[in-house]
């Protein structure tokens, strides 16, 4: 007798006859017609073909099986409970669906959530008859088997792009941390201690008010930010400012509100091997503002006077001073990086006294920040103001015209003037001081148009 033809649907063998029709083993002639779409199952009853397709969810059973319209052929007594038996060996651990066993849909095939479950996998196998049984959630693959052949990953977890069991839990990348921990964590238990070293009174502040705790711990992370990531400050010839001992700082100033000092000031405490602090000369309108004054005091600086200045010099602090003043700050924008008169030299009087080295400091891009095409005078005059500036945004965007414009900064240290050379009595000398102011604000000013030559943008 020659081989009979197989028909395999969705990885089952069944058995065909030699004419092609799907029968009963061992049927005499041709069987009866049947409807489109049935076919006989092995226990002779005529079952609607099953598919994916044709699988419908019965609300509130949890089971996703095929119409079971049959032909109208009665079952015999007792079969149902057998094929319930299969049923229940299907769900059991470790068994195998009824649909894996003898290849057919039906009651005992994709009928019921297990054989449905084996033949779905089954469909992924790739052997040599297409009807390799397939494992079941216990198996070696665990309950992440991938149903499409893909590879799965260690312990049963489908990788990404694979297509994994209902049962199965998918592996995406790691989610990115929305903060650092570790930086909360620094920055929480620094502030912690800052509250308990107020509380317990265990700071310091010297007789000018500097208080060193508060600046570097509330005052500095504030103007970090600004001068990091919306500043952008590049800071040059740092070696230029002395580890230790008394100097003098001498910078242009510009931007109509004074945070060029500011910054100059946090790029030494942020960058100086020594994380010296910068102890500003400021004017005395600073110390004549409700709210400006108690705070200048406690970020380190001191009123303008040929007295504070020697007394910080000598005592070996690093001090700052903007001859400038008021003329360089609230100069036009059209007059931008051309320095002003640096007054009549009272800081190289104070430099000579003391002996100590004049660093000099030129800072571009502050000029930009709030270019001043205007001044109120006579409002300035009511108000008690030296000047009070117009810009392309101030007064017209209200509020809003008080941000500063994002330009691109930079500060550079030169090379220090030895003082030591001199005597005290050089300081009483007025052409010494002169011609030294002079020599400090020419190079400045050349240091600035240098600088301006390598910008590439005034924004960038």
């Amino acid at each position: 007798m020659g081989e009979r033809g197989t028909s395999s649907r969705r990885g089952a063998d069944v058995p065909m006859p030699p004419d092609g029709r799907a029968g009963p083993p061992g049927a005499a002639g041709p069987p009866p017609p049947r409807p489109e779409g049935t076919r006989r199952s092995p226990n002779g009853t005529s079952a609607r073909a099953t598919g994916a397709a044709s699988r419908t969810v019965r609300p509130g059973s949890g089971r996703s099986g095929s119409s079971r319209a049959g032909t109208g052929s009665q079952r015999e007594p007792g079969t149902r409970a057998g094929l319930d038996g299969l049923d229940d060996l299907a769900a059991l651990p470790g068994r195998e669906g009824a649909g894996a066993l003898n290849g057919s849909s039906g009651p005992n095939g994709a009928d019921h959530p297990g054989g449905a479950d084996a033949a779905g996998r089954s469909r992924g196998a790739d052997s040599a008859d297409g009807a390799d049984r397939s494992r079941d959630a216990g198996g070696p693959g665990g309950p992440g088997s991938a149903g499409t052949g893909t590879g799965t990953a260690p312990g049963g977890k489908a990788g990404p792009g694979s297509g994994a069991d209902p049962g199965g839990e998918a592996v995406g990348p790691p989610a990115e941390p929305v903060a650092d921990a570790g930086e909360l964590e620094r920055v929480l238990a620094e502030l912690l201690a800052f509250l308990r070293r107020r509380i317990t009174g265990d700071y310091t502040v010297d007789e000018h008010g500097f208080d060193p705790d508060l600046t570097e711990h509330i005052v500095a992370p504030l103007l970090r930010p600004i001068y990091r990531s919306y500043f952008r400050v590049e800071t040059r010839g740092l070696e230029n400012i002395p580890d230790k001992g008394g100097a003098l700082v001498v910078s242009n100033h510009s931007g109509t509100v004074p945070l060029d000092a500011l910054m100059t000031a946090l790029a030494i405490l942020d960058h100086h091997p020594a994380h010296r602090h910068l102890r500003m000369l400021a004017a005395d309108l600073v110390f004549a503002l409700p709210f400006l004054a108690p705070l200048a005091r406690k970020t380190g600086n001191t009123l303008a006077c040929q007295a504070d200045a020697e007394r910080l010099l000598g005592a070996g602090h690093l001090v700052g001073v903007w001859p400038e003043g008021f003329k360089g700050i609230g100069k036009p924008f059209s007059d931008r990086y051309k320095l002003q008169r640096f007054g009549r030299g009272g800081f190289v009087s104070a430099a000579l006294r003391t002996g100590v080295p004049i660093v000099p400091c030129t800072v571009v891009g502050a000029e930009e920040i709030y270019p001043m095409v205007g001044n109120a005078r006579t409002l300035a005059r009511l108000l008690g103001l030296p000047y009070l500036p117009i810009t392309p945004t101030f007064p017209w965007l209200g509020l809003l015209g008080l941000v500063p414009l994002p330009s691109k900064w930079i500060i550079e240290f030169g090379e220090p003037v030895d003082t030591t050379e001199y005597t005290q009595a050089a300081a009483e000398d007025p052409m010494l001081v002169f011609e030294l102011t002079d020599r400090i604000r020419e190079t400045i000013q050349h240091t600035l148009y240098g600088l301006l030559m390598q910008r590439r943008s005034v924004f960038f």
